[in-house]
């Protein structure tokens, strides 16, 4: 009975997938996810001879899209690609996700991650960390970042740099990171903390003005930047994008998916694409993708108590 259940989950990995995968990317097009998601559809869908989706569900910080991906027919013909965020952070705000990442979702792989930067408008004063760190200092509540939205990967970015600078700053929220980096080239919001895939093409086309990244060492695709860490000792924020499926997707649909991701993964022209947007393959397997973000969570969780504790 055991062999016999053995090979029936082999047999329905393999004839899977049986047509179109719905890739849900819950931010806007033109932002890190989107871009990282397109480009690894592109490789899965010539391997599994079939089309894959990218259809993005914005809003709420991730959680609309991410909200949809969990009520989805947990067959593995609807994924969810996300940032971390939505899944780590989201439950540890004041308004709580229509889903629980744990009890959900099905983590399936960590696809790739990367160092996020923190960019101000080519016409900005600010030309070092320490002048945009000193001038919020000395003029409380005056400067402005903006961000993706509440719960996005730039919003918490944002927020754990202003944590750790201890200065005094408000948040402007745009549906996305395209719009809000826009607007921060126009002038009208001081710094965007961003991911790479959605800031580098600015900053090579001297639109923004990179002050450093949130690795605590240099990114070699923006060379003479340097790390927050220099400025803010102990600072790091690195974002990623991973794959998961509804709870219930038979375990070996999670496991094809996650090799077939893998395979992908390896090819060289996406592995440069990857490089350009400062991204660097992950491809973990479940077990391992689901342990770490057990362990983000705890991280946020910890993060989450100690801000309520200082706004007492």
């Amino acid at each position: 009975m055991a062999l016999a259940a053995l090979l029936s989950g082999s047999a329905g990995a393999q004839a899977w997938p049986q047509k179109p995968v719905r890739l849900i990317v819950n931010f806007p097009p033109g932002g890190g996810a989107d871009i990282a998601a397109r480009l690894l559809g592109e490789k899965l869908a010539k391997g599994w001879a079939n089309p894959v989706v990218v259809e993005n569900r914005a809003g709420a910080g991730g959680a609309i899209g991410a909200a949809e991906a969990a009520r989805a027919t947990p067959d593995g013909h609807t994924l969810l690609f996300t940032p971390a965020t939505p899944i780590t952070a989201l439950a540890y705000l004041p308004e709580k996700p229509a889903y629980s990442p744990e009890h959900d979702f099905a983590p399936v792989t960590n696809v790739a991650q990367g160092p996020m930067v923190l960019v101000v408008s080519a016409a900005s004063p600010f030309k070092h960390m320490h002048e945009l760190i000193e001038a919020a200092k000395a003029q409380p509540g005056k400067l402005n970042f903006g961000h993706g939205g509440a719960g996005s990967q730039p919003h918490l970015a944002g927020e754990n740099f202003v944590w750790h600078a201890k200065i005094h700053v408000l948040g402007v929220p745009y549906r996305g990171a395209a719009p809000g980096l826009a607007a921060l080239a126009a002038g009208d919001t001081d710094f965007f903390v961003a991911t790479l895939p959605s800031a580098i093409s600015y900053i090579n086309g001297g639109r923004l003005r990179a002050l450093g990244v949130t690795s605590k060492v240099a990114a070699s695709q923006l060379p003479g930047v340097p790390p927050i860490a220099l400025a803010l000792p102990g600072f790091e924020t690195l974002s990623w994008y991973g794959i998961l499926a509804p709870k219930r997707t038979p375990d070996a649909v999670v496991r094809k998916i996650y090799l077939d991701t893998k395979d992908a993964l390896q090819s060289p022209d996406l592995i440069e694409r990857y490089f350009g947007l400062g991204l660097v393959a992950v491809a973990n397997p479940p077990h391992e993708f689901a342990a770490a973000i057990r362990d983000e969570m705890a991280v946020w969780s910890n993060i989450a108590k100690d801000r309520a504790a200082q706004s007492r």
